[in-house]
């Protein structure tokens, strides 16, 4: 199973190898079960995480000082799925991706290609060429069935071509 992006790499932290971690979500547990991170491309054993002012230091198995530390600053974090401690309804944004998005009387819409992450949350929808960003919120996003690959969407009537 992929693994899947949590955060980033923003710095080094002292000079013993730490690094600080901003997740994507700054309230989520993602590193508290995992064993293994990803980093880029390379997996590291985690040794220890403990939570600091709006971010995680963590410390990497094999990563021992500033230097080696500051190479890693800019890259992704990623943990196994099985790390995040999901209950069997729980759907995360990754899982959008590759569905069709159809309106609440069941006519399509569109295919969620990607997600853009911000202050917002917005599903980039392909429709008839064209791209949209439909604001992932209730009133916008009825439900979502990942067995049928389908979001049901009620979007608004002037949403902006992307």
């Amino acid at each position: 199973m992929e693994p899947i992006e949590v955060g980033v790499i923003a710095r080094a932290h002292g000079v013993r190898g730490e690094l600080r971690v901003h997740l994507h979500n700054p309230d989520s547990e993602a590193l508290a079960n995992a064993e293994t991170l990803w980093v880029g491309e390379a997996s590291f054993v985690l040794e220890s995480v403990r939570a600091t002012n709006q971010a995680f230091l963590i410390r990497l198995a094999g990563i021992d000082d500033r230097t080696a530390a500051e190479r890693l600053k800019g890259n992704v974090v990623r943990v196994d799925r099985a790390d995040l401690g999901l209950a069997d309804d729980d759907v995360l944004l990754v899982d959008l991706i590759g569905l069709r998005a159809v309106h609440v009387d069941g006519s399509e819409w569109g295919e969620i290609v990607a997600i853009e992450n911000g202050a917002q949350d917005r599903l980039v929808i392909a429709r008839e060429g064209k791209s949209y960003q439909l604001p992932l919120v209730d009133a916008f996003v009825v439900s979502v069935d990942l067995e049928a690959k389908t979001v049901v969407v009620d979007p608004p009537d002037d949403l902006p071509e992307a």
